[in-house]
C-alpha cells in the first residue's frame, strides 16, 4: 500500500487587480490559519522583488507573523534567495525564528534572484552583485552556521550564529529548484530537495530530476537518506467548469509573463477567460500550464495521486493562485477534504 499523502502549502502572496500588497500579505496569514485547520503539514512563503503581482518580499518576516498566528503547522520559506544575503545573517534570522517556534521552522533556499537583473543589482547595492558560482559555498556556510559545525580550518570558524547552542534551534533545511543543478547540489550535500513542478513546463522533466537526486544522494550528518517534496499548481472547485474558470486569472498571467508582459496584478476570471478566448490563446496558454491540476475534488485527488506516484513522493506542496481569496481558501479546503477523506472545519469570515 502506498504511504499516506501529506499536503503542504506554498503561498506566493498574490495581488489582485483592485487590491493592495498589504491586503495580500494579510490574506497570507489568514490562509495559513485556515490551512492549519484543514490539516496541511507545512506553510511556505515565497520571495519576490519588484513584482506587482506577488507581495512577499521578506519571507522571514512573514514566517514570524504566520507562526505567531498558528500553533501546529510548520512554517518556512519557499524560499530565501540566498545569493542576496550573507550566510551568517540568514542563519541568525532563522535561529531566532526557531527559538520562538521550536520544531516548527523550515528554511527553504533558492538560487534564483526572485527578481529581474536590475532589481538584483539594487538589492546588492552598494556591493557588487553576488557571483552565482559561489552559491554552493554559501549553502555549505549556511548549514555550518546553523548547525555550528563549520570546519576548524574555515575562515569563519568560531563565529557562532545566535541564539545557540546547537542543535536546539536548527530549522529544517531544504534546497529548492527546478533543475538538475539544484538536485545535484542537494544530493551532494545530503540535504532535502523540493522540486518546483509548478514552474512552467518543469513537469516535463521533473521525475528525471528527482531520480537524479535520489541516485546521487550522499548521506550527511544532517540527513541519512533522500527527502523530497514536489510543489504543484492546483485549483479545485465544486465543478470542473468552475475550477477552469477560477484558474484563468493565473493562466493568463503566466502567458503574459512568457511574452514579457506579466507584471500586472491578477485580473478577475471573467476578464481573464474572455481575453484568452478573444485572442484564441487557449493552446498557447495550455502549452505553459499543461501540468496544472484543475477540477473537482475527485478529479484533483486522482491527479495528485498520479503525480505523487510519478515522482515517488509522499508530500505535495500545493500552490493555488486565483483572483478571489474566498475561492483560494475553498480550493485548499476541498483538496484537503478529498485527499484526507475527513470532514474539516469550514473557514469563517472569508471575504473577497
Amino acid at each position: 500500500m502506498a504511504p499516506a499523502l501529506s499536503l503542504s502549502v506554498l503561498d506566493q502572496s498574490p495581488v489582485r487587480q483592485g487590491g493592495t500588497a498589504a491586503q495580500a500579505l494579510r490574506e497570507t496569514v489568514e490562509l495559513a490559519k485556515a490551512t492549519e485547520r484543514f490539516g496541511y503539514k507545512r506553510y511556505w512563503v515565497a520571495e519576490h522583488h519588484n513584482a506587482a503581482n506577488f507581495a512577499g518580499t521578506t519571507p522571514e518576516i512573514l514566517i514570524g507573523q504566520i507562526a505567531a498566528n498558528t500553533t501546529r503547522i510548520r512554517v518556512g520559506s519557499g524560499g530565501v534567495m540566498l545569493s542576496h544575503y550573507s550566510a551568517l545573517k540568514v542563519a541568525e534570522t532563522f535561529r531566532v525564528l526557531s527559538a520562538f517556534y521550536p520544531g516548527r521552522i523550515d528554511l527553504g533556499i533558492g538560487r534564483a534572484p526572485g527578481s529581474d537583473q536590475r532589481t538584483a543589482v539594487a538589492l546588492a547595492d552598494p556591493k557588487p552583485i553576488a557571483d552565482i558560482n559561489q552559491f554552493p559555498r554559501q549553502v555549505a556556510d549556511l548549514v555550518g552556521f546553523l548547525t555550528q559545525r563549520l570546519p576548524e580550518d574555515h575562515p569563519f570558524a568560531g563565529i557562532s550564529a545566535q541564539p545557540g547552542p546547537a542543535p536546539a534551534n536548527v530549522p529544517e533545511i531544504w534546497l529548492l529548484g527546478s533543475s538538475d543543478y539544484s538536485a545535484q547540489l542537494a544530493a551532494a550535500m545530503g540535504l532535502p530537495f523540493a522540486f518546483a513542478d509548478f514552474f512552467g513546463n518543469a513537469g516535463d522533466y521533473g521525475p528525471r530530476i528527482v531520480d537524479l537526486y535520489r541516485e546521487d544522494f550522499q548521506p550527511s550528518e544532517y540527513l541519512s537518506e533522500p527527502k523530497l517534496n514536489v510543489a504543484v499548481h492546483v485549483t479545485c472547485a465544486e465543478t470542473e467548469q468552475r475550477a477552469h474558470f477560477i484558474a484563468s486569472s493565473m493562466k493568463l498571467l503566466v502567458a503574459q509573463r512568457r511574452t514579457g508582459h506579466g507584471r500586472s496584478p491578477l485580473i478577475p476570471p471573467e476578464e481573464a477567460s474572455r481575453l484568452i478566448a478573444d485572442a484564441r490563446a487557449d493552446q498557447f496558454v495550455a502549452s505553459f500550464t499543461r501540468h496544472y491540476v484543475e477540477g473537482t475534488p475527485e478529479q484533483v485527488r486522482s491527479r495528485l495521486q498520479i503525480l505523487a506516484d510519478r515522482y515517488g513522493t509522499d508530500e505535495l506542496i500545493i500552490v493555488t493562485n486565483c483572483y478571489s481569496f474566498a475561492d483560494r481558501v475553498r480550493s485548499y479546503e476541498l483538496i484537503a477534504q478529498s485527499v484526507n477523506e475527513h470532514q474539516v472545519i469550514a473557514p469563517r469570515d472569508v471575504k473577497d
